[in-house]
């Protein structure tokens, strides 16, 4: 059976993990987060942002991290009658770019799987194409490979939103 998969775009601050968890409780279905942000020791501004997305992470959910192999993970949770919520795409992507893994190899992993689960799949990613253009290599190389997954991703899903001010536009698919 084939899943129903909800991109949820953005900028930073947007409100779009905010919008993604108020689907995933109004679904009524059981809950696997997927938590992709990486450990980073020593930083207590980026700690303090991942304490507070846990904070709001329903206690019945069930709770995953995982920094690379998010394909895998999704195809493990998998299943008709359930939810999984990934926040976010693009630290998952950043994640295989200092890692030195094959990006695009990952984007297509991650499509095939979404494109085969079954049950409902949403997904948070920045919208990172529409400011300044990085001033370093590194830098273009993602904002590049952003572009192109959220486009991927954007394919095989069913919904698509955007999410700016707080407020969802509904890109693809039907609104909820």
């Amino acid at each position: 059976m084939k899943s129903s998969v909800t991109l949820i775009l953005g900028g930073a601050r947007s409100g779009k993990s905010l919008r993604a968890e108020k689907l995933a409780e109004a679904s009524g279905l059981p809950v696997t987060f997927i938590a992709t942000a990486p450990k980073i020791e020593g930083d207590s501004e980026w700690q303090e942002r991942i304490e507070k997305h846990r904070l709001r992470r329903k206690d019945e959910w069930k709770t995953v991290e995982e920094e690379l192999d998010l394909p895998r993970v999704i195809d493990e949770a998998s299943g008709k009658g359930a939810l999984i919520f990934v926040d976010c795409l693009t630290l998952w992507l950043s994640n295989l770019l200092f890692a030195d893994r094959d990006v695009e190899q990952g984007i297509a992993e991650l499509c095939d799987v979404l494109s085969k689960s079954a049950g409902e799949v949403i997904l948070v990613s920045n919208e990172v194409g529409m400011g300044l253009v990085p001033e370093n290599e590194l830098g273009r190389r993602f904002r590049d490979a952003q572009g192109r997954m959220n486009q991927n991703v954007a394919a095989v899903a069913d919904r698509v939103e955007f999410v700016a001010a707080g407020l969802p536009l509904c890109l693809k698919g039907e609104s909820k």
